[in-house]
């Protein structure tokens, strides 16, 4: 499975499975593939909804997926992109045969993302294993809920959970592989994803995959 996972740089993903190729909060993008049956999108903030890098990846029938209290900053960009599909927190949705939950994210202290946005992680369904890419959150009861096989959990701080807390989170939720997302360029240092491998308990195996 993690094969088929790339991370580009911060919280930017490409997902490929079945033929069917999935972003999640493309953002910073070096190159334009145009090669997107999915976008994803956690939330409205510029390093997540990044209309340029939607642009690079997006083709005329590429489904982007966005929270609802997303759907008119949606409407601007529809051009790009052949439809809209809009979710909630805490929800089931198959979408042309791709699975996908949705979890709440968000910060339990902080100001920068209120639950009340209604702002999302996913768990997408891939060749019957659980791929969390949590968004940008805390360590919320949501988050601690989740069962998955693989989880892309933010590490960088400020806006989301440092190292220390990402790494109290996996230790509880405890998926066999998990990848840290979200530092090393916005928020972070590249040096962040070590720390978070240092305290990450066995048997769960991180795996460091940041292009850039």
């Amino acid at each position: 499975m993690i094969e088929n996972i790339e991370l580009f740089t911060h919280s930017s993903i490409r997902i490929k499975d079945k033929g069917k190729t999935i972003y999640v909060d493309p953002y910073d993008m070096r190159e334009d593939p145009h090669d997107a049956d999915y976008i994803l999108v956690t939330h409205d903030h510029h390093d997540h909804f990044s209309p340029e890098d939607i642009a690079k990846v997006a083709k005329p029938d590429t489904i982007l997926v966005v929270p609802e209290k997303m759907e008119d900053k949606a409407q601007d960009i529809s051009g790009m992109v052949g439809r809209t599909v809009t979710v909630a927190p805490g929800i089931y949705k198959e979408i042309d045969g791709l699975e996908l939950e949705t979890v709440a994210a968000y910060n339990n202290l902080k100001p920068f993302h209120p639950k009340g946005a209604g702002w999302v992680g996913y768990i997408v369904r891939l060749k019957g294993q659980r791929v969390y890419i949590a968004g940008d959150t805390s360590v919320t009861k949501e988050a601690k809920d989740v069962k998955c096989d693989v989880a892309m959990i933010p590490i960088g701080g400020t806006y989301t959970m440092d190292a220390k807390k990402a790494a109290e989170l996996i230790n509880i939720i405890r998926p066999s592989v998990a990848i840290p997302t979200h530092y090393g360029s916005v928020v972070g240092k590249k040096d962040d994803a070590e720390t978070f491998s240092g305290l990450v308990k066995d048997p769960v195996r991180v795996e460091i995959i940041m292009k850039y």
